[in-house]
């Protein structure tokens, strides 16, 4: 057993991959490949973010990288930015539907503050986040998330 293929069970008890390919600074054009080449090298987890750019490009590499979805671990993050429910749940939608998949297996919030507020106030938005999550949570009653998170 190598080192991709180590897990760690989640508090849900879901297994997630032990290393995983970030897609972070990658365009879409570079995801893609980048996934592909990544799944032929073993790696099962996948990670991406509505704010990193190229969930088109992610879903992409996972769709024609030849290994079954079930057999990946894909996830994202709702943007640090949205914290409504109408947004996030919209967001979420927009996820899948630029990624071209049913599900996601991870889907978590970016950010408890957003982006240009990180570190430089005490507010942490809880009431915002609180929307998103509930966003988070009807989606995965619905089936389109799995396991959600967040840093509250």
């Amino acid at each position: 057993m190598g080192i991709l293929d180590e897990k760690y069970a989640l508090a849900d008890g879901t297994d997630i991959p032990r290393i995983g390919l970030g897609t972070w600074l990658m365009d879409d054009a570079e995801a893609a490949g980048a996934v592909r080449d990544a799944v032929a090298c073993g790696y099962r987890m996948i990670d991406t973010a509505q704010a990193y750019g190229n969930e088109t490009g992610v879903g992409e590499g996972v769709r024609t990288c030849g290994v079954p979805r079930d057999q990946l671990f894909i996830g994202s993050k709702v943007a640090a930015e949205l914290k409504d429910y109408e947004s996030a749940r919209a967001s979420i939608d927009e996820t899948l539907q630029k990624m071209g998949l049913d599900y996601l297996d991870q889907m978590i919030i970016h950010s408890p503050q957003p982006w240009v507020e990180v570190n430089q106030s005490d507010d942490r938005h809880e009431a915002g986040n609180l929307e998103a999550w509930r966003a988070l949570e009807e989606a995965q009653a619905a089936g389109k998330v799995r396991v959600i998170g967040g840093k509250l």
